[in-house]
């Protein structure tokens, strides 16, 4: 209790700050746009902020409500044009920092959250001042409130949530239409830099054969045999350059034994460990394979390690990959080693990508993708008590309305039944009032039904679909 005491003494504690906040707040945003000074605009946006971010943290650190900052995410930096020049608007400049200032102030200038935190600022210290009594007579209580309050004005809206979201996505599709363009340059460089010579040469070669074949024939023949050597190393050649595109294996057999495959394949002693009782999206196998490749590449390339350890497992939806190896450690993705680009491959799904590798090693790389896997592979995940009760409730009543009340009073009814109501309550009532009550509980008792398959299906929508229909759709 006195800590409660001494949490809502800060907060009132906090109102005598905003007062002169908000005052300062007040003179720097007329300033800023009754007199031109709108350099004063984002400074004083930060200062709202900063301080509406500690009441986030604090009422999510005294109550257990965590509030998410609303605020529309940040634009990118500026990207140079052809000649170099940095374009605003319709200017040019030869540095990024005056159109950096610029969309950073549009954008703080076009967020409703600034809005919002600027009506948070003025309105807060009179809120808490009517609180008073209530934090006196019932703390825990007064607390609660203002955290309400609090979230109603400083929390996420759905708009700012959606802006978020559709951000990510544009950031995640520009990461794989890139990743997606320097694969085709790797494969372009590789094709023209060794197939493309050596079926030259092959040409050339078969040349100087038509011209030997009949003054010459001992060196016709060397020559073919040379082309002969040649063209085997040029099929070799495609078949690595089709590896690097879709390996058939991963296509034929599926990501478990496509790893496997690169295990023997690999210089390292390479354990596989794999739980996944089904394949997941085709795109998803490639991300996967092309990463366990990239690492252990690394592991012998630049770790100098030994052995290797693969881990693939799924749960809830999710696939989660562990590579670890035995090698000398410091693995950087800032140095090059393959794994920024890695992580772009796995942000397309929304992946992330954890390190550890301390000097001297061992290294360990964890790889999880979110909801990649259909949720009905991980098994049906159980109904929250009170939906349980509630379910086992409708399907033990939905019974009475639907038939002895309804339809079997209907057939009663229609059949001019004189005898004994008994207990059927339509035939009960008065004559106006019968049918009305007939199809009212006929129509109740369906709902009631309805609702009894619906809140499972919906609680659960993915593992109902794959029950029903196990195959794919056409």
């Amino acid at each position: 209790m006195l800590r409660r005491f001494g949490q809502l003494a800060v907060l009132l504690a906090l109102a005598g700050v905003q007062v002169p906040v908000a005052a300062l707040a007040a003179v720097m945003l007329l300033v800023s746009f009754a007199l031109g000074m709108v350099f004063l605009f984002p400074p004083q946006v930060r200062m709202v902020r900063r301080l509406a971010q500690l009441h986030r943290r604090l009422v999510g650190r005294w109550t257990g409500m965590a509030i998410e900052p609303p605020y529309l995410p940040a634009p990118p930096p500026p990207v140079p044009q052809a000649d170099g020049m940095y374009r605003s608007d319709r200017t040019l400049y030869k540095t990024p920092r005056v159109p950096a200032w610029s969309e950073r102030w549009k954008w703080m200038l076009a967020d409703p959250a600034t809005w919002r935190d600027e009506a948070w600022l003025v309105l807060d210290p009179l809120v808490k001042v009517a609180l008073v009594p209530l934090f006196l007579v019932m703390p825990e209580r007064g607390m609660r409130v203002y955290a309400l309050w609090a979230d109603l004005l400083l929390g996420v809206t759905a708009a700012s949530r959606l802006a978020g979201q559709v951000t990510h996505l544009r950031r995640t599709r520009n990461l794989a239409a890139d990743s997606q363009a320097a694969e085709m340059r790797r494969i372009e460089r590789d094709l023209h830099d060794g197939t493309q010579a050596r079926l030259v040469a092959i040409g050339m070669t078969l040349g100087a054969v038509e011209q030997l074949v009949d003054t010459d024939p001992n060196a016709a023949k060397a020559l073919l045999a040379k082309a002969r050597d040649a063209s085997s190393e040029t099929l070799t050649e495609l078949r690595r350059v089709i590896r690097g595109i879709h390996p058939p294996v991963l296509a034929e057999r599926g990501l478990s034994d496509a790893v496997r495959a690169l295990a023997i394949d690999s210089p390292l002693q390479v354990t596989v460990d794999v739980d996944m009782p089904h394949r997941p999206d085709a795109p998803v196998e490639a991300a996967v394979y092309f990463a366990v490749s990239e690492l252990l590449s690394n592991a012998a390339r630049h770790g100098d390690a030994r052995t290797a350890t693969v881990d693939i497992s799924a749960g809830g939806g999710a696939l989660r990959v562990t590579v670890t190896d035995d090698g000398m450690g410091g693995a950087d993705p800032s140095k090059g080693s393959g794994l920024a680009g890695i992580e772009q491959r796995l942000a397309a799904f929304d992946g992330v990508l954890a390190l550890h590798s301390p000097p001297g090693g061992p290294t360990t790389v964890t790889m999880e993708l979110p909801r990649v896997l259909p949720e009905y592979w991980a098994g049906e995940p159980d109904l929250p008590r009170w939906k349980s009760a509630l379910v086992i409730g409708l399907w033990a009543t939905a019974w009475c309305p639907t038939f002895p009340q309804g339809l079997v009073a209907g057939v009663l009814k229609v059949a001019g039944y004189d005898g004994d109501p008994s207990w059927f309550l339509a035939l009960r009532m008065p004559e106006p009032l019968q049918w009305p009550t007939i199809l009212g509980m006929t129509a109740l008792g369906v709902i009631m039904h309805v609702m009894a398959v619906r809140i499972p299906a919906s609680h659960n929508r993915d593992h109902w679909v794959g029950r029903l229909f196990p195959g794919p759709i056409c």
